[in-house]
């Protein structure tokens, strides 16, 4: 076995020797590789056997040097057809490309993309705010929503996007409202309504195009609290939405984009006792055209149809020590979120109205080592964004968590920390809300 390998360590030699002089040396004497594993002598002499290198016994016998590997430049050079062909092909290729098969493409690229699609020209940055083009992205199959925040730095009131998708915050450069304190309050259609401290002016704007748009304050005079709500009057914000304000002594307006006035469509029943006792931690949730407000004395939900003006409310009773719940909504159902707090644990749970018994079904709850991080702790919750997807703001003393729940896949994640691009400071968020990522909507 020694001199096997020994004989087939000097055939690789030669073989480097030749390929590397082959082409100006002095022919070699044939050269065999034998198998002296199964060959016999009487064999090697005639180089016969099939269990040699076929390959190599080839070239030795013929006296030609091997098949040396090319440079892939030069390679490349022989398959890449000239510059100039290529871009008359592509000009030719794309000069024909349809425009409505194009707007369906750039409909279906990620967010960020689409933006710095639009930064190549004039017609591109155009294309996307025709009409065309927002039928087509209202169409294609949407990802999950974007949370538009507002944070506390210095007495500054800062605004903060998250992308859940890329697990990433943006900052944006100008502030949608320089001299005016706001607090997002709704959105619908990639559009977020806006409140001022007043409680009486209100804003529409587009979060990724920095939209803004100030609509007709509303006609009751006063500094009350009231809970808000948006619906779309179509199946995008260009077709119209409304605005709904409701306060816990009944009052309520109604604001519609198509006609830029309030007006108070139906009636308020009197079978429903005021005052509303309405929680205005709990954002509103809309499932098609009604809306849903959580309500306590007695606990329930109270409901309201856009489309019609009908009023209706529903006693339900909340699970055993329940703190700092929330409505909120998926695929058309109603469901709740909030703290389970008993002795010293404390936990995030899931629960979804049942129809049938009007009660609260518990179908999820955050791992318990995540929950073993609040024992004994006094957690207070907030609830950023409640459609679809969840962030959730976990707060105690000395401690500040940012939490995602995604409803569909039944998934927790955290939340990295929110930074200003030139700080490392961490920034508190003060409040938000969801909002679907959606270029093209206008106010």
């Amino acid at each position: 076995m020694g001199e096997v390998a020994a004989l087939r360590q000097l055939v690789g030699q030669v073989q480097e020797l030749w390929d590397l002089y082959g082409a100006n040396a002095h022919p070699l004497p044939r050269w065999y590789l034998l198998d002296f594993e199964h060959g016999s002598v009487k064999d090697d002499y005639c180089g016969g056997r099939t269990g040699y290198n076929s390959e190599l016994l080839k070239i030795m016998e013929t006296n030609q040097s091997p098949p040396r590997k090319r440079p892939r430049r030069d390679r490349n050079r022989d398959k890449a057809p000239c510059s100039n062909a290529t871009e008359a092909m592509q000009h030719e290729i794309w000069k024909e490309f349809p425009e409505d098969l194009f707007e369906t493409v750039v409909a279906r690229l990620p967010v960020a993309a689409i933006f710095r699609f639009r930064a190549v020209c004039r017609k591109w940055s155009s294309l996307l705010g025709s009409d065309s083009f927002s039928r087509q992205y209202s169409e294609a199959q949407r990802g999950l929503p974007w949370f538009y925040t507002i944070t506390h730095e210095n007495a500054n009131n800062n605004v903060a996007m998250y992308d859940p998708s890329l697990r990433k915050w943006h900052h944006p450069s100008v502030p949608l409202a320089p001299t005016k304190i706001v607090i997002p309050m709704a959105s619908v259609g990639g559009l977020v309504c806006l409140l001022d401290l007043s409680h009486r002016n209100f804003y529409i704007c587009n979060p990724l195009t920095q939209s803004l748009k100030e609509i007709p304050p509303r006609s009751v005079q006063g500094w009350s609290r009231v809970a808000v709500g948006m619906v779309l009057n179509g199946r995008s914000s260009n077709d119209g939405y409304k605005v709904m304000w409701l306060g816990n002594d009944g009052t309520y307006e109604v604001y519609d984009s198509t006609k830029n006035t309030w007006s108070r469509p139906g009636f308020f029943p009197p079978s429903i006792k005021l005052p509303l006792a309405l929680n205005f931690r709990s954002q509103p949730v809309a499932v098609g055209s009604t809306l849903y407000f959580m309500c306590a004395e007695p606990d329930g939900v109270l409901s309201y149809d856009v489309s019609n003006g009908i009023w209706r409310q529903f006693a339900i009773p909340l699970p055993l020590y329940l703190t700092d719940h929330t409505l909120a909504e998926f695929q058309g159902k109603v469901m709740l979120v909030g703290l389970l707090c008993k002795n010293a644990a404390t936990c995030v749970c899931i629960w979804e109205l049942q129809k049938m018994t009007l009660l609260w079904k518990e179908v999820d709850r955050m791992p318990n080592i995540w929950c073993l991080e609040f024992y004994g702790k006094h957690m207070k919750m907030t609830c950023l964004g409640n459609s679809g997807l969840l962030m959730l703001s976990l707060k105690a003393k000395r401690m500040n968590r940012l939490v995602t729940y995604n409803l569909l896949r039944r998934e927790w994640q955290k939340v990295p920390d929110c930074m200003l691009p030139c700080s490392r400071k961490k920034q508190w968020i003060a409040c938000g809300t969801a909002f679907d990522p959606f270029p093209s909507a206008l106010a």
